[in-house]
C-alpha cells in the first residue's frame, strides 16, 4: 500500500496554484494524500497606481471566495491566504516571507513542496521561489524531502532567456485529473483571459497535451526538480 504523504503548495497569487500544479494536486488528491496550499499576496491591488486595499476590498473578497471554490473542486486538505501586497513583494522584508512560509511548513510538515520557478517575470514568484528555498535548507532532521517548481503561463514564458531557463526533468501525468484542472480554473474566471492569450483555457490544455505528449502521454505537468532526498 502507498504512503499517505503530505504535500504543500506555495503560490505567490490565487490562481498561480492551479496553473502551476492543479492537475498534480488532483492527482494527490485522488492518490489519498493530504495537500495543504498556501497563498501568499493577494492579487488584486497591481491593477492600481497606489495601492488601496479598502477600495478593492469587494474584488478581493470575490478572489478570495473564487480561491476557496478553486481548492475545493480539487479537494485540497487546507487552504491558507496571506495578504502580502500584489506585485509589490520586493517592498517586503524577505525574511517576514520566509518566517510566513517557515510557519506554513511546520503547521503541515510536508514532504513534498510545489513553489515557483526561479527566473519568472512576475517579481512575486521569484520572492516566494527564494523564500521557500530559505526556508527549506536541507538542515539535520529536515521534513522537506522534495522540492518541485512549477511554470506559470503568461509568466515563465515571457522572461526572456538570461540567466536560468525552464527546462522540465520531472513530469506529472495529468492525464486522468486534467479535467478537474480546468474546472478548477474556470472557478477564476475573472483571472483567465480569451485565447490565443496563455492564460485561457483552451492554452492551458494545449500546454498539458504538449507536456504529455513529450514523455508519451495524453496530459502532463512539467516541473524542474529542485531537491530530491529518498
Amino acid at each position: 500500500m502507498t504512503k499517505t504523504k503530505k504535500i504543500g503548495i506555495i503560490a505567490a497569487h490565487p490562481d498561480d496554484e492551479i496553473l502551476g500544479c492543479g492537475g498534480a494536486v488532483a492527482k494527490h488528491v485522488k492518490n489519498g494524500d493530504e495537500v495543504h496550499v498556501l497563498i501568499v499576496a493577494e492579487g488584486i491591488t497591481a491593477r492600481d497606481t497606489k495601492r488601496d486595499v479598502e477600495a478593492r476590498k469587494d474584488g478581493l473578497e470575490f478572489l478570495s471566495n473564487c480561491s476557496k471554490r478553486a481548492n475545493e473542486i480539487l479537494g485540497v486538505s487546507s487552504l491558507t491566504m496571506n495578504n502580502f501586497p500584489d506585485n509589490r513583494m520586493d517592498s517586503i522584508e524577505r525574511l517576514d516571507v520566509i518566517k510566513l512560509i517557515e510557519k506554513f511548513i511546520k503547521n503541515i510538515s510536508p514532504e513534498v513542496i510545489y513553489t515557483h520557478f526561479v527566473n519568472d517575470v512576475n517579481i512575486d514568484h521569484r520572492r516566494v521561489h527564494d523564500s521557500v528555498i530559505a526556508a527549506c535548507r536541507q538542515l539535520p532532521g529536515s521534513i522537506v524531502k522534495r522540492l518541485l517548481f512549477f511554470e506559470i503561463a503568461s509568466s515563465t514564458e515571457w522572461r526572456p532567456p538570461l540567466g536560468a531557463t525552464f527546462s522540465p526533468n520531472w513530469f506529472v501525468d495529468v492525464s486522468d485529473t486534467l479535467s478537474t484542472k480546468l474546472k478548477a480554473l474556470e472557478a477564476y474566471n475573472s483571472e483567465m483571459r480569451d485565447f490565443p492569450h496563455p492564460r485561457s483555457l483552451k492554452a492551458l490544455e494545449y500546454l498539458s497535451r504538449w507536456r504529455g505528449a513529450t514523455i508519451g502521454v495524453d496530459a502532463a505537468e512539467a516541473f524542474v526538480l529542485g531537491r530530491n532526498v529518498e
